[in-house]
């Protein structure tokens, strides 16, 4: 049956534009956080940023009036969405102290296709033909951005234990997209965030509790508050609501399709704090990214998400 192309909705458009914020936010957390990745541990950056969120995201929610008791009825909501984000910063920190950063990079592009296949088995989206294509392209440009365009490093990728480790990660951060959609029970974004930043608070506090209180925070450098500021304001609190926000509107698979974009917003992140522009053979991997965006532009009704996401 022909697939007719329908418009995008006003929500569906609002969407994806959060998720155009969310990836250069994200992005960000990546090229700020290198600066001090040698100065504070990482766990316990992580643990921070998440509690300082959950304040940040509290106070929001209590501004625009929307915390009912009610919405904290089903409490393991939040733990199994905070756990899955828990799972994937430990397992990708954890994957790092082995893993090639390149080939840890290779390994997060795999999310959108993962997420897609979770989105079918939990809320039979579907994936058409011409998502996939798209997909397939982004993932192509995504890897010839994370490779700087070396055919020989990319021949060359191996799969070692820390890869592996953080595969497992990435499977969670699949899991965690279409898991909102399915747990939402109507709360706001602000509310349904907050309540998993709280839980996600929880379960690494007690995880990463050695790391916290090893840490001198009194002797932190200003650029690790800087960038523990950043984290908290945009790549925690504001990413999580545009993720959790661009879920309700959007099918899994063009949400996640967004990660691809990152390779592409760190270039340009490095670019503003002092790097030099890339070599023009790896902005052709930015070009791929860009028009695999663009097909996912295009709707088909069969793609709408549909309303409640319990089907």
């Amino acid at each position: 049956m022909k697939r007719i192309p329908v418009a995008l909705t006003p929500d569906e458009t609002r969407g994806h534009l959060a998720m155009l914020a969310f990836s250069a936010l994200v992005a960000g957390s990546f090229s700020l956080g290198a600066i001090v990745a040698n100065d504070i541990d990482p766990q316990a950056i992580t643990a921070a940023r998440f509690a300082f969120a959950t304040i940040v995201m509290g106070m929001v929610a209590f501004l625009q009036g929307g915390i009912r008791r009610a919405h904290f009825a089903a409490p393991w909501r939040f733990f199994v969405l905070g756990g899955l984000f828990t799972i994937y910063f430990v397992l990708m920190f954890e994957g790092l102290k082995t893993a090639n950063p390149v080939s840890a990079a290779a390994v997060f592009t795999l999310m959108p296709l993962m997420s897609a296949g979770f989105g079918f088995l939990l809320l039979r989206q579907i994936t058409t033909l011409r998502m996939a294509l798209a997909l397939g392209i982004a993932a192509a440009g995504a890897l010839w951005v994370i490779f700087r365009g070396d055919l020989t490093a990319l021949v060359a990728f191996d799969i070692g234990r820390g890869e592996v480790i953080y595969f497992i990660g990435c499977i969670a951060h699949a899991l965690y997209t279409p898991m909102v959609r399915r747990l939402s029970r109507g709360e706001g974004a602000a509310v349904f965030t907050f309540g998993m930043l709280i839980a996600g608070s929880i379960l690494l506090g007690v995880v990463s509790w050695q790391k916290i209180i090893a840490t001198d925070w009194s002797a932190l450098a200003p650029v690790i508050w800087i960038t523990i500021g950043y984290l908290t304001l945009f790549s925690t609190a504001a990413s999580f609501f545009m993720l959790q926000y661009a879920t309700l509107r959007l099918p899994s698979a063009k949400v996640m399709a967004y990660s691809y974009l990152t390779p592409a917003w760190v270039i340009l992140w490095e670019i503003g704090l002092g790097s030099l522009l890339p070599a023009a053979h790896v902005l052709l991997g930015i070009g791929a990214t860009i028009i695999a965006l663009l097909m996912l532009l295009r709707n088909d009704a069969q793609e709408r998400p549909r309303v409640g996401g319990t089907e």
